[in-house]
This record gives C-alpha cells, structure tokens and sequence, in this order.
C-alpha cells in the first residue's frame, strides 16, 4: 500500500509541477525502499515511460512537438542512454563501485533540484542564438548518459537547451522536451529490463498508484498553486540527493 501511496504522489506531483518522474522515483526506491541501485534505477525509467506516455500523446495530438528538434535531440540522447546503461551496469558489479553510484546520483539530483530552484525564483530569461543549434546533439548524449546511469530526468537541462537554441514557443519547448524524456526513459528502461534490472511487484504497485495519481493531478493543476508545491518538490529533493550523497560516502 505504500508502493501504491508513493506512485499515486509522484505521479500527481509531475501532473501539477512538471517535475521528473526519474529525479524523484529512483532516490527514493533507493533510500527508502532498499532497491539496488540498477533495480531501482530499471523500475523508475519503466514507470516514467508509462506516467509520461498520456502527457506525450496529448502534447503530440495538439501540435506541441516539434518533430525537427525532437529528431535532433534524440540523434544525441539516444546514443547517450545506452553509454549511461552500461557504465550503471559495470558500476553496480561490487560493493565499493555501487557506493559510487549513490554518490553520482545524489549529485545529479541535486543539481537538477537547485538548478530549477534558482531558475524559478530569478526567473532567468536566456537569448535565442541559432548557431548554438550545432551543440544540441552533443549535450543531449550528456543528458542520455544521466538519464541512462540514474534515471533522473533532464526537464531543467533539455528546457534550456531548446529556449536557448530555437524559436519555439514555451508550449512546444515543454511538449518537445516531454517526448524527448520519453523516449530516452523507454529505450533506457526497455534495456536495464534486457538486463535484469526491474523489480515487478514495485513496478505494479507504482503504475497503481500513478495512474490515479496522473488522473487527479491533470484534473486538478489549474485548481492546486503550482508553484509553492514545486518549490516545496524541489526542496524536499535537495534533501533526498543529501542523503544520498551521505549513504555513498559512509557506506
């Protein structure tokens, strides 16, 4: 039941803030859950894919996708998922190496947290530059590589990059980025699952949970002040890339 309780809260959270459903859930399958971590990095890019699935057929269907910077995106992404699942693989082999992969993951989650904190609160506005269209393949294979190694998702850094290097509107740079992330969470998902890495009890009870979780949070996020409540998110994530960058260093 609190599999269910858990799924049920981040999917209602990425709903209503747009958070990452592999910054949350992975950290805390890990710390509060016991998961190893390449199970539990496996179980959170599958459940990812699924929670992201109806908000990627929704952008899609009205036109909020550009299909030319998706293309572009994944050239780099996916080439990176696969580096990044492997070098997991490899690293979760011993003991010394798995604490290791504590340690990068809590980095990682707390950059992403802090850096849509300071994004949000100055509002930080970046300019458009078109010859800055060349890099975006390569920093989406560095984007593949994190998603691949530690399922934490890329919304701030994919963000970025799209309103950086594109025209396009906030609407479509959401939308694009979304498809972006779900594509790297299926394909990163579909060969930690090759591996061995999923564990399926967790990984029902999760989608139990999110699929209600989804539901209540699309029909409630223009009621529910998103905001305050992604703040409050991204805290309690700056929180859980501490511990576990605690648990990797003392273990």
């Amino acid at each position: 039941m609190i599999v269910v309780l858990i799924g049920f809260l981040i999917a209602f959270a990425i709903s209503v803030t747009g958070v990452g459903a592999g910054t949350v859930t992975a950290p805390v399958l890990m710390l509060f859950l016991g998961l190893e971590p390449a199970v539990a990095v496996g179980t959170a890019l599958s459940f990812a894919t699924i929670v992201k699935i109806p908000a990627g057929i929704s952008y899609y269907l009205k036109g909020r996708v550009d299909k030319k910077h998706l293309a572009i995106m994944v050239a780099g992404g996916l080439p990176g998922v696969i580096v990044g699942t492997f070098l997991l693989r490899h690293f979760s082999e011993n003991h010394g190496l798995k604490l290791f992969v504590l340690i990068v993951v809590g980095v990682i989650v707390l950059f992403s947290s802090l850096l849509n904190i300071i994004l949000m609160l100055r509002h930080i506005e970046l300019r458009y530059s078109e010859k800055m269209i060349y890099i975006i393949p390569v920093v989406t294979f560095f984007i593949g590589i994190e998603v691949g190694f530690s399922s934490a998702g890329a919304g701030a850094l994919g963000t970025l990059l799209l309103l950086y290097t594109t025209r396009l509107f906030a609407c479509t740079v959401v939308g694009t980025d979304i498809v972006f992330g779900l594509v790297l969470s299926a394909v990163g998902g579909g060969l930690h699952l090759s591996m061995g890495n999923m564990d399926w009890p967790m990984f029902a009870k999760l989608v139990t949970g999110g699929v209600f979780g989804s539901v209540i949070g699309a029909y409630t996020a223009s009621m529910v002040p998103g905001k305050p409540l992604r703040v409050a998110l991204l805290i309690w994530l700056v929180f859980i890339g501490t511990q576990l960058l605690y648990r990797g260093i003392t273990g």
